[in-house]
């Protein structure tokens, strides 16, 4: 049984105001967060709160990125693009995946150059401004992904799941930051940098998780099994319809594209089957808002 709410329609421009009423309350908070956090990283000389500031700085540009990327798929098609422009959410999200890694891999160097230095007798203990900051971000940061994850689903629009994503591998690295500074106080201070490790793990995880589900999305990947036995059933359930004898599914950035093959009885005029494969058209993109277009072709029953 399919959630009533996934297959209710999306108005015409809704995506983009959501995304963008969503990304400008994301900018705020990530620009309040990013500066208080690297504050408190430096007055409390705690290095994993500073590049927990930076990872949080850089969610600004991933969601600048998301901004543009969500406004571009929304264009509608043209003589250069009849199949629209749905991918360039695709492309956004593979954007915000090399941000995400590149702030990861800066964050893990940074912290092993430390653990290697071999001496951590000098190393500064993190001051308990750290830990404030360190459980502020935690909360914020993880109310910000229910936020943004709760519109995400609701449009469905992938580029800004990527971005709720973000949201939580930040709050994540604030886990790790608030470790590594509490083992840090508790006469561990190489802690501090093996949290900035740790951290960078998050990062980097969330960056292959995001890159994956675009390049899906890219390369005509097929949909959600249980979608397609949901739509056979429907096909199935269409008067006169004897069965189906193939489907197949391409994901085009958010939305979907089907091809499939029905049987008909092999007596039935052309007209009439061609009425059938419009029933089952109309049913399919009407019942199942993420399809885009449902191609129908006709066979007849037991050839």
């Amino acid at each position: 049984m399919r959630v009533q709410a996934q297959n209710e329609p999306i108005p015409a421009g809704t995506v983009e105001k959501t995304v963008m009423r969503i990304s400008t309350v994301s900018i705020v908070v990530n620009l309040l967060l990013s500066a208080g956090k690297l504050l408190a990283g430096i007055l409390a000389r705690s290095g994993a709160m500073v590049s927990d500031a930076v990872h949080s700085a850089s969610d600004v540009f991933s969601t600048i990125i998301v901004m543009v990327g969500v406004h571009l798929s929304e264009k509608k098609a043209d003589e250069e693009h009849p199949y629209g422009h749905e991918r360039m959410e695709c492309v956004a999200a593979l954007l915000l995946a090399v941000v995400l890694a590149l702030t990861g891999g800066g964050i893990g160097i940074s912290g092993i150059r430390n653990i290697s230095a071999g001496s951590h007798a000098g190393l500064a203990v993190p001051g308990r401004l750290a830990l404030i900051a360190a459980v502020l971000s935690i909360v914020v940061k993880e109310w910000m992904y229910h936020y943004t994850v709760r519109a995400a689903r609701k449009i469905r629009s992938a580029a800004l799941k990527a971005d709720a994503w973000h949201h939580r591998s930040d709050a994540l690295s604030s886990v790790g930051a608030l470790i590594g500074i509490v083992f840090a106080r508790l006469g561990y201070p190489v802690m501090d940098s093996v949290a900035s490790v740790v951290i960078c793990l998050f990062v980097l995880k969330a960056a292959y998780d995001i890159f994956r589900d675009a390049v899906d999305k890219m390369v005509d990947h097929a949909c959600d099994p249980g979608i397609i036995d949901q739509m056979r059933e429907t096909i199935i359930g269409t008067e006169q319809v004897q069965g189906v004898r193939w489907m197949k599914s391409r994901l085009f950035g958010s939305r979907i594209y089907l091809d499939v093959a029905i049987e008909v009885e092999g007596d039935m005029s052309l007209t009439a089957a061609h009425e059938v494969a419009a029933v089952v058209h109309h049913r399919i993109e009407q019942e199942y808002p993420d399809v885009k277009h449902c191609m129908v072709h006709v066979d007849p029953v037991g050839e």
